[in-house]
């Protein structure tokens, strides 16, 4: 028989645990083990008043803010939304079903001020790497290094050309946040110090983030997302965001390696990276200042691409000072004969090393060899000593692993933008930059301690 709907009557009384509906294997509570807050307050005691209305909970803060993180929710706005409605989120939160969810503007307010002035971020992605060092998940022998380009939040219609929008001569008490912290790295090496080349256009809304063309399509804003990991487990021990272009990627990569050694007292025997940091100077500092192997190409334009030898074709004679070609002729740097061999002895600049006319003039392999001139020349760089060692590395039998395990950094990058959503940046200048990589990175390490260390299975 077809009824009426039963209208139920509402409960007085209801008992519910949160506890009871979060499942056993959420990725919340996977992740819950391994979140200690409990040095968040201590942290930020000085910047905390004694008196007036009772400020809200940071960790209940930095909690949601893992939360978006982790699941790619972006918009502080959406996230306290979703935080009001999902009881796995309100669990994770430490929220009843009565407690007010905080606002958005909350958000702001601390990450322009307490958060930002006590370096609290930084402080729970150290924490976080901490415990990913007690769970065994860090070796700390070999390390990879490599950035990743993240789209700033400007438009192109919204620039200029640097020369008609002089960065100096802005009134800093005038201008937006994003541009008062543009003003402030312009000595940084990760950012205004890092190259003296000018930039085609510069955002108004945020200075800092570098015009590039780097993906080999259409240019856009950019900022470069630094990852220094641990190639045992794919951990990131540091994060450091720069403008988009060599040389500030690798004062990233030399800031972070230095970070890492002074906060947890690591320091590689090796490094990975690509052909990006096998300048000369990064090898100098890696291989003699830091002794550290590098297992990084070398950033080499000796190679000639008109089918004639080329630098590597000719053999060095460390010995003699000179080199040998295919023909067995050989090129020296001087002839001279000197008394006091001291003046003969190389020194660290550049020298060219040339064959004798008479030799080049015969030599049956001349089309192969300088066909453009009547003797050969060969460049040797002043730190090539340094790059020869670099090479050996390369070639050696551990550069399979080592390149191998570097492919890790790459996997987090993809896992970064595809996973967790961070494609493009919300937020803008270089602080606000550098608290989204710090936080999407603490977000990635807290989900690899959740994969790798299981919850352990309770039988009856």
């Amino acid at each position: 028989m077809l009824g009426p709907k039963q209208e139920a009557q509402a409960a007085l009384f209801y008992e519910f645990s949160l506890e009871d509906h979060v499942p056993r294997d959420h990725l919340l509570r996977l992740i819950d083990r391994f979140v200690d807050l409990s040095s968040v307050r201590a942290h930020l005691t000085d910047f905390y008043s004694h008196t007036g209305r009772p400020s809200i909970d940071p960790e209940l803060l930095i909690r949601m803010l893992l939360v978006g993180y982790c699941f790619g929710i972006r918009s502080e706005r959406r996230l306290c939304e979703e935080v009001h409605l999902n009881l796995a989120y309100r669990w994770f939160c430490r929220l009843d079903l009565t407690d007010r969810i905080p606002d958005h503007s909350t958000f702001s307010k601390n990450r322009h001020g307490r958060f930002r002035e006590s370096d609290l971020l930084r402080h729970v992605f150290e924490t976080t790497v901490a415990r990913c060092m007690a769970e065994g998940l860090v070796g700390g022998q070999g390390f990879a290094v490599d950035a990743s380009l993240i789209a700033a939040d400007v438009q192109k219609q919204n620039s200029s050309n640097p020369d008609d929008w002089a960065a100096r001569d802005i009134d800093p008490h005038d201008a937006s946040r994003a541009v008062r912290e543009y003003l402030d790295t312009l000595d940084d090496e990760a950012f205004g110090a890092a190259t003296a080349a000018k930039p085609k256009f510069t955002a108004h809304a945020d200075p800092a983030s570098q015009w590039t063309a780097a993906r080999k399509g259409p240019a856009f804003f950019a900022y470069s997302d630094n990852y220094l990991i641990d190639t045992d487990h794919g951990i990131i021990v540091d994060v450091d965001a720069s403008r988009s272009n060599k040389s500030a990627e690798v004062g990233a990569m030399r800031k972070m390696i230095d970070r890492t050694e002074e906060r947890f007292g690591l320091k590689p025997d090796w490094v990975a990276a690509d052909t990006a940091y096998g300048a000369s100077d990064n090898l100098v500092w890696l291989a003699l200042k830091r002794q550290i192997l590098p297992f990084i190409p070398v950033f080499d334009k000796s190679e000639r691409k008109d089918g004639t030898w080329s630098r590597a074709d000719f053999t060095w004679d460390e010995d003699n000072d000179r080199y040998i070609c295919p023909e067995g002729k050989e090129l020296r740097h001087n002839r001279r004969s000197y008394s006091d061999p001291a003046r003969a002895t190389a020194r660290l600049k550049t020298r060219k090393y040339r064959a004798l006319k008479a030799d080049c003039q015969n030599c049956p392999s001349k089309p192969k060899c300088c066909p453009n001139s009547d003797t050969r020349a060969i460049s040797r760089e002043k730190y090539e000593i340094v790059r020869d060692f670099a090479r050996r590395c390369v070639n050696s039998e551990f550069n399979w692993t080592a390149q191998r395990r570097r492919k890790k950094v790459e996997m987090l990058f993809a896992h970064l933008k595809r996973i967790l959503g961070l494609g493009r940046l919300r937020l803008r200048g270089p602080c606000g930059v550098q608290d989204e990589f710090t936080l999407a990175a603490t977000a990635q390490n807290l989900r690899k301690l959740a994969k790798l260390k299981p919850m352990a299975t309770v039988t009856g």
